[in-house]
């Protein structure tokens, strides 16, 4: 039986600087990269009563402190609906007991075109020409370390039970699609995002079990033209991401709407959902507390969900600069976060 965890869990943190390098805690001194592996076994315990955990990645101007509160705040929202109707998801019958990695990275800049390009090119090239890849794929391949294959295929599972999950926001996404197909090109192996219905390529080192994305600060096409290695297709027997990977929007986000169709020449996705893709997509309405969403509604490689009747904020959320785009801490994200781990059992 897994121990009881303490009553305040405050989520674990992962800093990196501009070129995606990890810092020693509390420094702007990066990590030597011989000691990265070591790093993580000593300042990144998992927890034994965890049952699952989380990797989060914050967005555009988010300080270190937003950053572990917003994550904390969605993570006890989450557990707080579980413990007031765990009938309501099925899946976490055995029960709920979250751990999170928060992945804090330099994203302020001015509220402005100039600003929001800063911060696409920084979370890009922190990625692509940075070690952000090969950071993140340390840190997913070490919470997967003790992972083993259990007795049921479904079931994708370490030796506590836990599983694993990836959240983002904004650009926190992105720069997760981006480590991602970055470490899948490496000659190491990438790691795997897969869902539970779907079995697991032996080839690749471990499995990531959802992945959810609030707000994703890239072009419509993305995965298209940015990201197409994420996914099977045409000449690739397996893949990095096999879903779900499930994305909200809403109309009333002026930072992936405005700022974004001045910045990129298209809307992103948290304004108005993915346009083309290289895998099947799946729309559908974020649901209220109490609504539950069947598992046919998010078995999907790319699930779109419009929120716009939730995350619009009032008079002075729509007159900010960015508008509605962090606008997702309420309830039915929650609900929406837990409904995919109850699913991934």
């Amino acid at each position: 039986m897994n121990p009881t965890p303490p009553a305040s869990v405050r989520p674990a943190t992962v800093d990196l600087d501009e070129h995606g390098r990890m810092l020693v805690p509390g420094t702007t001194t990066p990590v030597p990269d011989a000691r990265v592996a070591d790093h993580l076994a000593r300042h990144l315990r998992i927890p034994e009563w965890a049952t699952d955990l989380f990797v989060y990645a914050h967005g555009w101007q988010t300080s270190p402190a937003a950053a572990d509160r917003a994550a904390a705040a969605l993570i006890d929202r989450a557990t707080g609906l579980h413990h007031a109707a765990p009938s309501a998801y099925p899946g976490l019958a055995t029960g709920f007991r979250p751990w999170c990695v928060v992945v804090r990275w330099p994203s302020s800049s001015l509220p402005s075109l100039h600003g929001y390009r800063r911060i696409r090119e920084r979370a890009h090239a922190m990625s692509t020409r940075g070690q952000a890849g090969r950071i993140l794929g340390h840190l997913l391949g070490y919470l997967d370390s003790g992972r083993g294959r259990p007795d049921a295929p479904r079931v994708l599972a370490n030796r506590h039970g836990q599983y694993l999950h990836l959240l983002g926001h904004s650009f926190g996404g992105r720069l997760l699609c981006e480590a991602v197909q970055y470490a899948a090109d490496r000659p190491a192996g990438p790691p795997v995002l897969s869902w539970s219905s779907r079995p697991g390529d032996p080839s690749r080192p471990f499995t990531v079990d959802s992945a959810l994305v609030f707000q994703m600060a890239a072009p419509r096409d993305a995965f298209t033209r940015l990201f197409p290695r994420l996914f099977l297709g045409p000449g690739r027997a397996s893949a990095p991401l096999r879903g779900p990977l499930v994305l909200t929007h809403s109309r009333w986000d002026r930072a992936t709407g405005f700022w974004h169709l001045r910045a990129e020449g298209l809307p992103g996705i948290g304004h108005s959902g993915t346009g083309s893709a290289p895998v099947p997509q799946f729309s559908t309405r974020l649901r209220p507390v109490g609504s539950p969403y069947p598992h046919a509604a998010l078995d999907h490689p790319i699930v779109n969900v419009d929120a716009g009747h939730v995350y619009r904020g009032g008079l002075a959320t729509r007159l900010h600069p960015s508008g509605a785009h962090s606008d997702f801490q309420h309830p039915e994200s929650a609900h929406l976060l837990l409904s995919l781990a109850a699913h991934s059992r």
